[in-house]
């Protein structure tokens, strides 16, 4: 429509925002502009593999597969991941993720959320449904991106340039590679790989991983001292996919403690130094390791009009649920690869209830965040939603029932 989007959109802040879509002016947007059937449904989940949505001023718009594990931190995105449980298995099996760039707007948010209940009706109800907040991925989103995933800044409001394009002369943009093991039940023992865009500063460089730096017409790439070899390997072929089509680009490599090792911190300012990941603000998800696991379980009920959460008396066992109602399983203390909340909905939970669990979890999240006053307010909030229904359980919240 002409004139629309003349004024830059707002930003979603996840810190601020309740329960996004519920009886909001961006609930009625959002359904205005969904329309007739989403055509972008016509072949998700029809046979195992990956496919990725861009949300585009309230449209679905299919990620090219060129682009897979590239996201941009001023967009949203739908990922689904199709698979089977075993290879005799006859039935399909679906993750759902929706992803928010922490430069996303409210509208594109909104949008992806409404969209993935859409998709997740559309597939009867069997995905697992994942909201995911940059920096906070969980290892089962991340485990999905074989050839690593990769945030980056920049979306469709900003116009998409691939990131092979020659940049502007002075360019600097910095990127940390990193290597984590995946401890989901199902995919064991595999290495999950990320390269973040962190900001141009001294305090993004931390001891253990490896940096690109890009400055157009040069890339380099410095090793820390307690990086390990696939993080290297990985963070040269990312060097090199940088330079590949650009003409004249080079890059150097830079071991800390070796020859040119100044050089490149020198880019930073005088007395810039490799420093431990505690010592100043992390970036990437970093949930109290130490800290012990305090599982909560609660009843979901909105008869009132409003959510409200029930404490469950423990031990908790499957026969804590009831499928006649919704529950909330709160495992957000524990360490950082097993941190989440899930949403369990019986088979005869409400349609309100299966509709809008997420957002539920969300409200749940902030009343929780006031009461506890936490220091960190994007971390308390931003931990991984779950959702799934009966008889279609991830194996880590079963195993948590155990």
């Amino acid at each position: 429509m002409e004139g629309e989007h003349l004024t830059k959109p707002t930003k979603y802040n996840i810190e601020d925002s309740n329960i996004a879509l519920l009886g909001s002016d961006l609930e009625k947007r959002v359904r205005e502009h969904a329309g007739d059937k989403e055509t972008a449904w016509a072949d998700a989940g029809i046979k195992p593999g990956l496919q990725a949505w861009r949300i585009e001023k309230f449209h679905v718009v299919p990620w090219p597969k060129a682009e897979e594990g590239r996201f941009y931190d001023g967009d949203s995105y739908i990922v689904l991941y199709t698979y089977k449980k075993t290879p005799e298995a006859e039935s399909l099996s679906f993750d759902l993720h929706y992803w928010l760039g922490e430069e996303t707007s409210q509208d594109e948010s909104g949008t992806a959320a409404y969209k993935t209940v859409e998709l997740d009706d559309h597939l009867h109800g069997v995905p697992i449904q994942y909201r995911e907040v940059q920096g906070y991925e969980s290892d089962r989103f991340l485990s999905h991106f074989p050839h690593g995933f990769v945030s980056l800044k920049g979306g469709v409001s900003t116009g998409f340039h691939h990131v092979s394009e020659m940049p502007p002369e002075d360019t600097h943009k910095l990127y940390r590679i990193s290597i984590t093991l995946n401890t989901h039940p199902s995919k064991s023992h595999v290495q999950l790989f990320a390269i973040r865009e962190v900001p141009f500063a001294a305090s993004s460089l931390v001891e253990g991983d490896v940096f690109v730096l890009d400055k157009g017409a040069k890339v380099w790439q410095l090793n820390t001292k307690e990086s390990a070899g696939k993080e290297k390997f990985r963070a040269a072929e990312f060097a090199r996919s940088l330079v590949n089509e650009r003409r004249g680009s080079e890059v150097t490599v830079f071991d800390e403690g070796g020859h040119g090792t100044g050089i490149f911190l020198a880019e930073f300012g005088e007395n810039t130094t490799i420093h431990r990941e505690g010592d100043q603000p992390s970036t990437t998800n970093t949930a109290d390791d130490s800290a012990p696991s305090k599982l909560k379980l609660f009843r979901i009920s909105d008869s009132s009009g409003t959510p409200t959460f029930s404490a469950v008396d423990p031990p908790f066992s499957n026969s804590s649920l009831s499928s006649s109602d919704a529950f909330l399983l709160d495992n957000s203390s524990a360490e950082r690869s097993s941190a989440a909340i899930y949403v369990w909905l019986g088979a005869q939970s409400s349609l309100t209830e299966r509709r809008l669990a997420v957002e539920y979890a969300q409200k749940y999240l902030h009343d929780k965040l006031k009461a506890d006053d936490s220091s960190n307010r994007r971390k308390a909030v931003a931990i991984s939603i779950v959702k799934m229904q009966e008889g279609h359980e991830s194996e880590a919240f079963l195993a948590l029932l155990e």
